[in-house]
């Protein structure tokens, strides 16, 4: 109101008044938004402002993309409070919030999102990494996570005539396609992102938050029940045990045409299909199975969430954006350009067309991310769960090893005293 009163003020005094408003017009607030490289296209992004602007005429987006590498610390030095000019919103990693909210920089927008923003149906995975306590700090935007991609044609020689649902089916049918000089899957011995959705469908974590203190639980009897479940799947084709999935890429394995299955997002695909482009159409998805039919497994969910720097100099304005960009109709239309998933549960509908992303989808339901210590980034820097998946896959007592990773986590978060 304040706004529009100065705007008529200074238009009666003069037709050019000092104020610098012609007739007709009026002031724009800048809202500084930012956003990370290849998270959403060009395209999106211009017909998004268009939108926007043109519902909320008293607001103006700065748009401005940035690089993964360096971010934390980049956003670190704009969320201080003596911080000027700086972004409105932030798009950080699902599993970034912890480190952000920990230093008290972040706007509380439970309200909003109790109020507003349906979160009741937000993806769990990228919900609960947003939280501290009962303070929702990072709003959901989107997600991927992990599927099995699998040769539609093995499948069928194998006699297989349907994707499995459960993972004692999965493993039955892994090993019929592990004959004929086929791996039945390619599972790299550190892909430890895959061995988190076991251990979780398992009812164990990778580390537990007791009395204020974080604490490896890798040792724990459901997480052991976890690890040989991928230990199991692992042994059915001939992925190295002492390396992750990047190295060497798995789509390059795959594109080899000597694997039925491997885990990992459907994007990964087309990679698959330009080294080999004779597998265009061979090529299928589904969930990773759970331990029953009655849903599928859970996964580790990657994503963005979006967050509001307590030193913004409109907090309305910023909820304005962040309202637009993860409601119903910008989030579809994002996943729909992308591939992606959309925050809430409730619309994933509209991916149904595409198979892998439905796939992903149907897991992302049940997906979760790391621990909410803001120190974990600590453990994944010399990641004490590659090396114990390796020796347990060449043999050691898995119980043993667990102790011994665990210690290693709870160390590596010892700093976190709550």
């Amino acid at each position: 109101m304040r706004r529009r009163l100065l705007v008529l003020l200074c238009v009666t005094g003069s037709l050019v008044s000092a104020c610098g408003v012609l007739p007709g017009e009026h002031q724009r607030h800048t809202v500084t938004v930012w956003l990370m490289k290849d998270s959403a296209s060009k395209d999106f992004l211009r017909r998004f402002t268009e939108d926007f602007e043109h519902t909320h005429q008293d607001l103006r987006l700065d748009i401005r993309i940035q690089d993964w590498t360096g971010v934390v610390a980049k956003v670190r030095r704009a969320l201080r409070a003596d911080a000027k000019g700086g972004p409105d919103v932030i798009e950080v990693g699902n599993t970034q919030v912890a480190q952000y909210a920990d230093d008290g920089r972040l706007a509380d927008l439970t309200l909003e999102s109790m109020r507003d923003w349906g979160k009741d149906d937000w993806l769990p995975g990228l919900a609960e990494p947003g939280k501290d306590g009962n303070k929702q700090y990072g709003v959901p935007w989107y997600a991927a996570n992990r599927v099995v991609i699998y040769r539609k044609d093995l499948f069928a020689r194998a006699g297989i005539t349907a994707p499995p649902k459960t993972r004692e089916a999965w493993l039955a049918d892994t090993r019929k396609l592990d004959s004929g000089g086929d791996q039945g899957v390619y599972l790299a011995g550190q892909d430890w992102y895959t061995l988190s959705g076991f251990i979780w469908d398992e009812g164990g974590e990778l580390a537990e938050r007791k009395d204020y203190e974080w604490r490896g639980a890798l040792d724990t009897p459901a997480a052991l029940r976890g690890m040989d479940f991928y230990r199991r799947l692992q042994a059915l084709g001939a992925g190295p045990v002492d390396a992750d999935e990047e190295h060497p890429p798995q789509a390059g394995v795959f594109a080899g045409g000597k694997v039925a299955q491997i885990i990992a997002v459907p994007g990964l695909a087309r990679s698959i299909v330009r080294q080999n482009p004779g597998l265009k159409d061979k090529l299928g998805f589904f969930p990773v199975p759970g331990r029953t039919a009655a849903r599928p497994g859970t996964v580790f969910t990657g994503g963005s969430d979006l967050v509001v720097p307590q030193n913004t100099d409109d907090q309305f304005a910023a909820t304005a954006v962040i309202g637009a960009l993860t409601g119903a109709k910008w989030d579809t239309e994002l996943a729909r350009t992308m591939n992606y998933v959309p925050n809430k549960t409730t619309l994933a509908g509209a991916v149904a067309g595409e198979e892998g992303v439905a796939a992903m989808a149907a897991g992302a339901a049940h997906g979760r991310a790391t621990p909410r210590s803001p120190q974990w980034a600590a453990v994944e820097a010399d990641n004490p769960i590659k090396g114990y998946m390796t020796e347990v896959l060449r043999g050691a007592d898995p119980a043993r090893e667990a102790r011994r990773a665990s210690r290693r986590i709870t160390e590596a978060l010892a700093t976190d005293l709550g």
